[in-house]
């Protein structure tokens, strides 16, 4: 059979969606460094409330920076539409210059199928979400924006190494009044904006970068929460339409290796 390879089946977006960005005039703040308990308290919240969430959907908009060869940045665009079921169910349906594709995970194995080719590969997996996104990310090398916020121990992740905390503003995105937060830690520097009130939801979510100069950067903006969706585990389960072929994922170790070229050796 045929392989497929991650790096064209590109990666699952787990969440983010930037539909509109208005923007309230920006507050002026004196330069800081160490950490703002108060930076830190609203991403608890934040992690807490979404991970207390037995069900939710969201609509996603993402932005992954990439260099061509000659060393110019572009940005490619996927949205994704996804739905989670704790503690062990995921759906994605993802399209955007790299990908269209669905995603399944339901709890025993992840699945991608491209419903224009009509191929899928699937892979059994660990019987939790967070086990299921370590293992598509070391051994299938899948790209997962954002799933570091949907982890059950979201904020000691996110808090691992953190130097730098601090509020910055508040801004308006897709028509919601959000509190933007700034983080840095070694070689990483990321972003979140929190929406205000009751349900501090993220509203996006941006990731950079630090450790090379060209500070590439993915972008991941959310809307349309849904809290309560009404799904099924059975939307959870891939059912191979009848035309369809299965392929094999390339496990991450036999991935080709560029040469100084391009070319792959």
């Amino acid at each position: 059979m045929k392989r497929l390879n991650p790096k064209t089946a590109v990666a699952f977006l787990a969440t983010a969606t930037m539909v509109a960005a208005l923007v309230v005039p920006a507050v002026v703040h004196a330069e800081t460094t160490g950490v703002d308990p108060a930076a830190t308290r609203i991403l608890k919240n934040m992690t807490d409330y979404l991970g207390s969430l037995q069900k939710f959907s969201v609509h996603t908009e993402n932005t992954l920076e990439d260099l061509l060869d000659s060393g110019q940045r572009v940005d490619f665009d996927v949205s994704a539409s996804t739905t989670i079921s704790r503690p062990n169910r995921l759906r994605a349906e993802r399209k955007g210059d790299l990908v269209n594709q669905v995603f399944y995970y339901d709890s025993k194995s992840l699945t991608l199928y491209d419903p224009v080719t009509k191929v899928y590969a699937t892979e059994p997996t660990a019987k939790t979400i967070e086990g299921m996104l370590d293992y598509a990310r070391g051994s299938l090398g899948l790209i997962v924006p954002a799933s570091d916020l949907v982890y059950s121990n979201a904020y000691t992740l996110l808090m691992q190494g953190v130097t730098s905390a601090k509020v910055v503003d508040k801004r308006v995105i897709d028509g919601k009044v959000c509190t933007h937060l700034a983080f840095s830690r070694p070689d990483v520097d990321f972003q979140v904006w929190v929406r205000d009130g009751d349900k501090p939801l993220p509203c996006k979510y941006v990731v950079t970068d630090t450790s090379t100069p060209q500070l590439l950067s993915i972008s991941t903006v959310m809307s349309d929460w849904n809290i309560a969706p009404n799904v099924s585990n059975d939307s959870f389960n891939f059912v191979p339409p009848k035309d369809a072929r299965a392929i094999t994922f390339m496990p991450l170790d036999e991935w080709p290796v560029a040469n100084e070229s391009g070319a792959s050796k």
